[in-house]
């Protein structure tokens, strides 16, 4: 993956969801420009709270990165 994707995809105003779909088959959807935080070789995606974890996030490699859909898409 093309780390200009995804600065373009959290930049677009109006803000459009996406979905960042793994070569593993994981899917993480950014629901809010400020869910998701780009980082030197990925992109942390953060989840929903739980009552055990209230703060999580998931760290997504560039090089598994397979693909970023759109509401078009998904």
């Amino acid at each position: 993956m093309n780390i200009e994707v995804l600065k373009e995809s959290l930049a677009r105003r109006p803000f459009d969801r996406f979905r960042v779909r793994l070569s593993s088959g994981d899917a993480y959807d950014v629901r809010h420009p400020e869910g998701a935080w780009l980082v030197k070789g990925g992109l942390y995606v953060g989840l929903p709270p739980s009552e055990a974890i209230p703060d999580r996030a998931v760290f997504c490699s560039l090089l598994h990165i397979a693909a970023i859909e759109t509401p078009a898409t998904v």
